[in-house]
């Protein structure tokens, strides 16, 4: 028979630093970013919306796929740059994106928003909210 105590084990909570937690963030708000797109082809009409080169109210050409991909581009190298910075730069690299992406996310909501766009874009304001919130409480060492 085991004693209840001595067989009691807590679980390791190892500290993870600052810099992955964002990384993790921005992983997140992509996965997000991606599977939002995705579903939208799923919706009535947008496949042939896209056949015939309109997304929303935008004219499909070279530009606005040019700057789609630039939208996208910005958290997709945040994961790096989360890891790769230096701490002071990467607070405020952090809390800016994060910042100017808010209003991208819920500009999404623009025109027929479904229920699962709306849940999306509150979850990646939430995200991009803890981004924000991890960076400014970044912690300080006495120097």
């Amino acid at each position: 028979m085991h004693n209840s105590k001595s067989s009691e084990k807590a679980l390791e909570d190892i500290n993870v630093s600052v810099k992955l937690k964002l990384a993790a963030l921005w992983t997140s708000l992509m996965f997000l970013i991606i599977y939002l797109d995705y579903f939208h082809l799923y919706m009535p009409g947008k496949v042939e919306d896209i056949l015939n080169g309109k997304v929303f109210v935008f004219d499909i050409t070279q530009g606005f796929l040019l700057a789609a991909l630039a939208l996208v581009t910005i958290p997709a190298l945040m994961i790096f740059l989360s890891v790769a910075l230096p701490a002071n730069v990467n607070r405020w690299a952090n809390i800016i994106i994060a910042a100017v992406n808010i209003p991208f996310m819920l500009f999404n909501l623009a025109g027929e928003a479904w229920m699962h766009m709306v849940f999306g874009a509150a979850v990646e304001v939430v995200l991009l909210c803890l981004i924000i919130r991890y960076a400014w409480k970044w912690p300080r060492i006495e120097t």
